[in-house]
Order: C-alpha cells, then structure tokens, then sequence
C-alpha cells in the first residue's frame, strides 16, 4: 500500500492542524474529537472512547479469526512557550507539541486510511490514541480501562521521532529501549522556632543536605547494580523566606533512571533507606511519595525482527541501537503486556531537540511511517 500525493497533503495538514491546538497530559479532548472526527468515514468496526482519560481507540476488525495488533501513538503536548513563528504555531501560551506526538497521531491516523483503501483480510487491527504519555500516567490507565480488556492485543507497536539522527533511518533494539524513571519527593517535617532561639526548633537544614550528597553519592557505587543508573536531585527547598524564622520544613525531589526495571526497586530501596536514616538521625519525620512513573521500554525480539523485516522490505535503512535512551516512555507498560515493541523514526541530525522551543516535527517522515506500520501488519497477517 502506497499514499496517494492528495492523501500525504491531508495528513500534512492534519498535522498542522493538530500542531496548532495542543492540549496538555489529561485535557486531550479536543484532541480525541478531532481524530474521530478525521476517522469515522474510514469504516472501522468501532471506535471507543474515553479510555483511561481522554484516550481513543479506532479498531479495524475483520471478522476473521487471527492476530490482534495494536498500533499506538501518543497525543499529549507540552507546558512549553512555543518559539516557533510559522503559520500553524501553537495557538495557546505555554503550550505546544513539542516532542512529536502531533506527528505520531497523524501517522497512526493515516494507517487508517491506508486501511480504508486496503482492508483486512484476517485479524484485527487497533490504532490506539494515548493520553497523558509525558506524565507517565496514560498507558497504565488505558490498560486499566475496562473497556480496553476486549481490545488486548497480542503485539504492539509504537514510534517516537529521534531528532539528532539521520532523517527517516529507522532504529532498533532488543531489550531496553527506554530507560524507566520516577520522581521521588520527600517531605522533612521538624520543627520551625524564632530565628533568635533555634535551639528551641529542629531545623531540618542538615539533614536535607545529607540527603542531597548521600543521594548523589549512591548511583556511584556501581557494584549495587546490575546496569545503567541516574540519579538527580532536582529540587530542594528550605522553609520560607523570614528571616526572623528557624525553617521547620524541608523538600527534597529527585529523578531516578535505570536500564533495568529490577535496577530501579533496588535504587528506589536503597534511596528510601537514606533519606529514612538521615531523618531518624536528626529527629526529623519524612514521607516519600513517587510520581510520573515509567517503566522500562523492553523490546520483543520478535517484535523487534519484524520491524526489521518490514523495513527491509520497504528499502528504509535501519540501525541497531548500542544503548538504551536515558529518556523514558509509558509504552513500557505495553511492552509487559503483551509482545511489543518501540522503534525509533530519524528527524534529522540537525533537527531541534524534544522539549526544545523551536521544535517541530518532521512531514516527511509521516508517510514512510504510515508504511511501515502498514507492512509491520501484513509481515505478521501473512505469516
């Protein structure tokens, strides 16, 4: 299956479209609306809605028995100010698709339409629209959804654009393809008193700056894992600016990464047991609390060689990546699901970077992509 040139125009402007009215992790509304929308006359079996949050999933059943494959692109933008000056810049402030996910939606959106022209002959296909994937907190919902449970896949797929690599490439790898990371916050409760009498107070001071060298400390004692971990302390806060006060209150934020999920309990265990023993040393209460969880991305080799076959096909180059990403991805929770696999499409090695102000994604990467999607399909329908 091939895109005509008035269907790549479509889903050029579709992008932009979407690229022009970004909505934040868990506000992806609009967003959802619009993909219906576009959709609806590409006669899927049916569409859901409202999947963990705002997600949608449009499905391509052929009423013959085979595979069940999942497709999935995430939708979510950025709370980033937007640098870009072109025509279809975001239209809100402090807000903008600046990783990609404008792109991956088109592209998913156009192996629905590449389905339309070309339907199944076997199996099911499902084009699943991700919310809230920067927050971590998309995929473990949609997998929660009771409406999702008919809709577990036998194999999954996904792709994130990869600025600073050569335009259109498509890499690879076994195993871990994306780190896991989770936020850890800890809260110091001691005792705030007047700046003159600090004796009469416990000020949390020291402990919070135990923490903070035992912690930068820890991920440099490498015999305690087993791979690749980070740790980076990314706030610290003191009391409150009154100078007549001795702070009572202290708080702590770190990001922690690892390679390996088994790596992370470990890192997480040893990093509770720090902050816990420097609280208790200095009298000083502590809660720890976790947030914006990602596990680790472990690609299927079997999904991984598939990928690679439909590529060959195709005649798109392909490079086997040496190392995980340190950048995490919830589509690690898909890759536990069932067999997956995420691989990775070039920007361009000049290209701005996620998260970068200036970024925009790709259009010509959108129909390659949509190709290959398509192929990664008929590689396991006709198998």
């Amino acid at each position: 299956m091939t895109l005509d040139s008035n269907t790549v125009t479509k889903l050029i402007d579709f992008r932009k479209h979407l690229h022009q009215n970004p909505e934040l992790s868990g506000a992806e509304e609009k967003t959802s609306k619009t993909i219906v929308d576009f959709l609806k006359n590409t006669n899927p079996s049916s569409i859901v809605t409202g999947l963990g949050g705002h997600g949608l999933a449009v499905v391509y059943d052929s009423g013959k028995p085979g595979p069940s494959i999942l497709l999935r692109a995430d939708m979510d933008a950025l709370p980033i100010q937007e640098s870009n000056d072109f025509s279809y810049r975001s239209q809100y402030d402090g807000v903008a698709h600046l990783c990609g996910h404008d792109g991956h939606s088109t592209i998913l959106a156009g192996v629905g339409v590449g389905l339309l022209k070309s339907p199944l002959k076997k199996g099911k296909v499902t084009l699943l629209f991700q919310p809230a994937e920067e927050t971590g907190q998309g995929a473990a919902a949609v997998i929660a959804d009771e409406k999702f449970k008919p809709l577990t896949p036998d194999y999954a797929f996904a792709l994130h654009n990869l600025p600073g690599f050569k335009r259109g490439q498509i890499f690879l790898r076994e195993g871990t393809f994306a780190s896991a990371s989770t936020g850890l916050i800890a809260k110091l409760k001691g005792l705030s008193s007047h700046a003159a009498h600090p004796e009469d107070g416990n000020n949390p001071d020291l402990a919070l700056a135990k923490m903070i060298l035992e912690l930068n400390n820890l991920v440099s004692q490498k015999e305690r894992f087993d791979g690749f971990t980070l740790l980076t302390v990314i706030h610290a806060k003191l009391g409150e600016v009154a100078f007549g006060t001795t702070p009572g209150n202290a708080a702590l934020m770190a990001t922690l990464r690892t390679y390996l999920n088994s790596d992370m309990e470990i890192l997480k265990a040893q990093s509770e047991s720090i902050i816990k023993r420097i609280g208790h040393e200095h009298s000083v209460n502590v809660d720890i609390a976790y947030t914006e969880e990602f596990p680790a991305t472990i690609n299927s080799s079997e999904c991984t060689a598939l990928v690679q076959q439909a590529s060959s096909k195709l005649n798109l180059q392909t490079h086997r990546l040496e190392t995980p990403f340190r950048w995490s991805e919830d589509f690690g929770h898909f890759t536990q699901l069932c067999k997956a696999t995420l691989f990775g499409v070039g920007s361009g090695e000049g290209h701005p970077q996620l998260h970068n102000e200036d970024y925009d994604f790709p259009d010509d990467i959108i129909e390659p992509s949509v190709n290959l999607f398509r192929e990664i399909v008929e590689q396991i329908l006709n198998d």
